[in-house]
């Protein structure tokens, strides 16, 4: 991975004094081999939220993370869910509460136990579920996404305890869900039915990934996320392609005329109505995300502005699934319709109902040659923006420049975390951390998935000065 130095360095004030950093370090190195082991121990749970695999190995994920959470001394340990909207379960989520001392603050922890699927095994270079370590990264299905991030709270958790002990007085709430790969189809219900167990002041989400490997960063927006499928109807039915072929226009055709003007000359989305910005402070060097996302020679990236900008602060389109026969299953016939789904990343500050609305219309207005073009809604996320001078953020960016020796940065990510929205919404108050484990060769969701074990021990440490730092006064309250 090539690194560089980041131009905006972020600062944060100087908490050194009032964090014993050294002996959270220590603790943290000491007790490392067997996070690494818990963690290999998580990978070979295949828990997986989607109706199609087997429920009961998601609820041994949850039960061993429960029982992980109960090893640091926490009693109140339970596996909680609320059902879907149809009746049937939700995900079991683990909440453990270690109450806060009269006049500290709590402290929210959240990851997810859940994880993709493997997808095609060919294309791994070790069985998914078997966590295996090769040149110092951890490879395996949710050894970064997100059972890393179960075990950065959990091992921060038991840094700080053994060096604090009673003087720690923060409250810590752990909120580990179990279906956030499916879309986290229960958690503003979760939230409500748990509001009083869940309320906190500082919540961190450890569902994120660092800038490099070597440089952390604190995630200071998302954008939103809005889907659903476009319809193109030519026929009432399929005709031979040969007798009808010429004055008609097949449906897969059309679809991709209409596809075709979502973007400009640029790649630009050209949706009117979708706000944009290029107002990333960061730079991001072309040669460096070409490396990234491993693009092929030859291919030119697309959009205007700076390159982190058009990652971060402009909306994005993709079709990532179309209804046509495939290849070996085709015949000389025009068909009469096809269907695509989109997928549009959101800017910062975009209202996702105004964003749905005007891909309805930009579908309406600009169907091909008079054919019947539906679009359907479907799911939709907030975006999100964080007040990086707010104390917990601040604190946030110390901890991490101070575990890694470097300073952090503050970056946006092109993804979406719809579920913090719903954070926000229901806990206005609290001051939401989006942090993380993962960096640009994680492969989240894709084969060969890993984690570098070198950051993850970082990351640890960066928690347990973060909680040290709050217990510390950094929220403006005085320690116990």
């Amino acid at each position: 991975m090539t690194h560089h130095e980041p131009q905006n360095p972020a600062t944060a004030p100087d908490l050194g004094a009032n964090v014993p950093v050294a002996e959270l370090r220590g603790s943290v190195a000491a007790s490392f081999d067997s996070t690494v082991s818990e963690l290999v121990d998580l990978v070979a749970i295949p828990g997986i939220a989607w109706d199609a695999f087997d429920a009961a190995q998601l609820e041994r994920s949850a039960e061993a993370v429960a029982a992980l959470v109960r090893s640091t001394g926490i009693g109140d340990v339970q596996i909680l869910r609320v059902p879907k909207e149809d009746g049937t379960p939700g995900g079991p989520a683990v909440v453990a509460r270690k109450p806060a001392a009269p006049g500290m603050p709590t402290v929210v922890l959240y990851a997810h136990h859940d994880v993709q699927p493997p997808g095609d095994e060919a294309l791994w270079d070790s069985t998914p579920f078997t966590a295996v370590e090769r040149n110092g990264r951890l490879y395996g299905r949710g050894a970064a996404d997100d059972k890393a991030g179960i075990m950065a709270h959990i091992a921060a958790f038991r840094a700080i305890t053994e060096t604090l002990g009673e003087s720690f007085g923060v409250g810590v709430t752990f909120f580990i869900e179990g279906e956030e790969e499916a879309g986290s189809p229960t958690f503003a219900a979760f939230l409500n039915e748990y509001r009083e167990m869940l309320s906190g002041d500082v919540i961190v989400v450890a569902d994120s990934a660092n800038w490099q490997v070597g440089i952390p960063a604190l995630t200071t927006s998302l954008r939103g996320l809005v889907d659903g499928t476009v319809e193109v109807r030519v026929t009432g039915h399929a005709v031979h392609s040969g007798m009808f072929g010429g004055p008609l226009l097949d449906a897969p055709t059309l679809l991709a005329r209409l596809i075709a003007t979502f973007h400009d000359e640029r790649g630009s989305v050209a949706i009117k109505g979708l706000q944009t910005s290029d107002t990333a402070a960061l730079d991001y060097p072309e040669e460096l995300f070409r490396a990234d996302a491993n693009v092929l020679d030859g291919v030119e990236l697309a959009g205007a502005g700076s390159l982190a900008s058009r990652l971060w602060t402009q909306p994005a389109l993709s079709i990532i699934g179309m209804d046509i026969p495939s290849v070996d299953m085709s015949s000389n016939t025009l068909l009469p319709t096809a269907r695509a789904k989109i997928s549009l990343r959101l800017a910062p500050g975009q209202d996702p109902a105004a964003a749905m609305a005007a891909v309805e219309a930009h579908v309406q207005a600009n169907a091909p040659f008079g054919a019947q073009a539906v679009f359907t809604p479907g799911e939709a996320g907030q975006p999100f923006a964080t007040d990086t001078a707010a104390p917990a953020a601040q604190a946030a960016l110390w901890a991490m420049g101070e575990s890694w020796g470097v300073p952090a940065v503050e970056t946006g990510m092109g993804g979406s975390i719809p579920f913090i929205a719903d954070l926000k919404s229901i806990f206005p108050d609290a001051q939401i951390l989006v942090t993380g484990v993962e960096d640009p060769d994680s492969r989240a969701h894709s084969a060969n998935e890993s984690l570098h074990l070198g950051d993850f021990e970082k990351a640890i440490v960066s928690q347990a000065l973060l909680l040290a730092a709050i217990n510390a006064g950094a929220l403006g309250e005085q320690p116990a």
